[in-house]
């Protein structure tokens, strides 16, 4: 995306939150429901609390909650629902989320001639300079094979295409886009990435991890007011999935700038936990302003530093120990070397940052696990660093007590395993697949997961992320018992990780992610009480309403 001028100065002057008020003054707002979640080990489950000014300060007895009621308070009875905290996303792409809404839609599509049919639809009338679209997946076609461009660019010839797989980690081009790109039979693969060709050493068109960018680096980068709105539409979005805060890997100046025009206009119904991109003009300026810690009201935290040690187990581009069970000659990419992850990892420390790598291959997270031992060691920081992994969705056996060891998080996806379920044993084998996905393996040398969608990788729909994390199962409660259903979470512990797991890996945990005096009021009302029903009615459940701030901002 084009850089815009560095944000520290319009940043800085955010500030932070006021303090919440005594106690014993009136409540702005009292909740009654049918049962209250809170995602406090102390006290998981009341009848009623009460919030002031935007925050919680009541929460436990009927009467308690009733004895804070003055003239103004507004008292809202949900006899028949649930009441949640507001869910937390440790992981999503909020703002490609909205950019991703104006692109053509292959998500699911059974088949490349599908993808090629729409992709030529959305030509007939566009007028950009360039088509994009994304989601194809090619393993829900038939022959799971990776696509060559030829019937794409015989159905558009004129306008250069380019076509993201479901992952984001391999792209799909036309030749028209090729010829922008000068990609011949000579170009190179550059470092950490890999262009697909053919038997002759011609391109096909599919251009994995590193290599993407010798096609992207061709295509207009979305103006200020594109990254408005499309921060709009996504925030929107979550909010009506209950997610009152997200953690947003991967930003840069000109999504922060897009980000502070939302929030000057009291637009940014969310708490976003902003993730810098790996990129070192980018993070020098941030680490001269030093960390953003719930500026804007609370809404906007600037203090990681996201980062790539591989590629997607779905491209085959993820760094396997040993090669893939289906494609021996290749054991994925590496795409950041470990040198640089613990240079980046030790300056992050130093300057009061957290450090996040993206890592899905077993050789892949122990690049990550070896990079953040080392700076660990360089810094003498322990735990609270909370360095983390992203995705860790293959683990070699010896490396799994590793990340409690360390102090590590892993930030992990519930909803990647049951759409990676139906090829991902084929890519691992029947051996490493057991440390794949591998929730309750983790969770039982006592490190919190922070649960996340991954979105627009994955939808963004909390209901499936729950329903994933207790079941093991797709939307149709698919495959019976669930899939290696050893592994699956508790009720408490998914709630937890969309929640004050997640927040705890934001720095958040004080402020958010519980129902508990002096953290914000957010809270989701649903019409089902997950913590109860039958696992095969997760997916039926509604999200009644979403408060952010003990204000409304989403009605079903």
């Amino acid at each position: 995306m084009r850089r815009k001028p560095f944000l520290g100065g319009l940043l800085a002057a955010a500030g932070a939150p006021s303090a919440v008020r005594a106690a014993n003054s009136p409540a702005d707002l009292i909740v009654t429901a049918g049962a209250i979640y809170t995602s406090e080990e102390q006290r998981p489950k009341v009848e009623a609390f009460a919030a002031r000014d935007g925050r919680f300060i009541f929460a436990g007895s009927l009467a308690g909650a009733m004895a804070l009621r003055g003239a103004g308070t507004t008292v809202l009875q949900f006899p028949d629902a649930t009441v949640l905290p507001g869910l937390v996303d440790a992981h999503i792409h909020l703002t490609n989320v909205g950019l991703d809404l104006a692109e053509v839609d292959l998500t699911h599509l059974r088949s490349f001639e599908e993808v090629v049919a729409r992709a030529a639809a959305a030509a007939a009338t566009s007028h950009d300079a360039w088509i994009q679209g994304h989601g194809w997946d090619q393993n829900l076609w038939p022959g799971r094979a990776f696509p060559t461009h030829e019937r794409l660019s015989a159905a558009i010839p004129d306008t250069p295409v380019a076509l993201t797989r479901i992952d984001g980690h391999a792209v799909l081009a036309n030749a028209r886009a090729m010829a922008v790109a000068g990609i011949t039979v000579s170009t190179q693969d550059p470092p950490g990435g890999r262009i697909v060709r053919d038997s002759a050493g011609n391109p096909t068109g599919v251009f994995v991890d590193g290599a993407e960018s010798l096609i992207y680096d061709k295509i207009p980068p979305p103006t200020h007011e594109q990254l408005v709105r499309a921060t709009r539409a996504a925030i929107i979005e979550c909010n009506r999935f209950g997610l009152t805060a997200v953690g947003e890997p991967g930003t840069n100046d000109a999504v922060l700038a897009a980000h502070v025009e939302l929030l000057r206009r009291d637009e940014y119904t969310i708490r976003n936990y902003a993730m810098l991109s790996d990129d070192a003009k980018l993070i020098a300026a941030h680490l001269q302003s030093g960390p953003l810690e719930g500026a804007y009201g609370g809404r906007l935290w600037v203090r990681a530093i996201k980062m790539y040690a591989d590629g997607a187990l779905g491209s085959r581009g993820a760094a396997l120990l040993q090669p893939y069970s289906d494609d021996p000659s290749n054991s994925g990419l590496i795409v950041t070397p470990q040198p640089h992850i613990e240079a980046v990892t030790e300056m992050a420390i130093r300057h009061g940052f957290q450090a996040a790598v993206h890592a899905i291959g077993d050789r892949g997270n122990r690049t990550v696990l070896d990079a953040y031992e080392a700076a660990l060691r360089r810094t003498g920081a322990g735990a609270d660093a909370r360095l983390r992994i992203e995705h860790v969705q293959t683990l070699s056996p010896q490396d799994v007590p590793r990340l409690a060891r360390l102090g590590i998080i892993p930030s992990m996806q519930t909803t990647h395993q049951i759409s990676d379920m139906g090829w991902a044993e084929a890519r691992l084998g029947p051996q490493r697949i057991l440390g794949a996905y591998a929730w309750r393996s983790l969770l039982n040398t006592g490190v919190l997961i922070a649960n996340g969608t991954d979105a627009p990788v994955e939808a963004v729909n909390t209901l499936r992320t729950f329903h994933a994390a207790i079941s093991r199962q797709n939307e149709a409660n698919e495959p019976p018992g669930g899939w290696y259903p050893e592994q699956r979470m508790t009720r408490h512990e998914a709630l937890a990780s969309m929640t004050i797991w997640a927040a705890r890996a934001n720095f958040q945990e004080r402020i958010i992610g519980s129902i508990a005096p002096d953290k914000h009021a957010d809270f989701v009302v649903m019409d089902g009480d997950w913590m109860t029903i039958p696992p095969q009615e997760i997916m039926e459940t509604k999200i009644l309403a979403t408060y952010f701030g003990g204000n409304r901002v989403y009605s079903a």
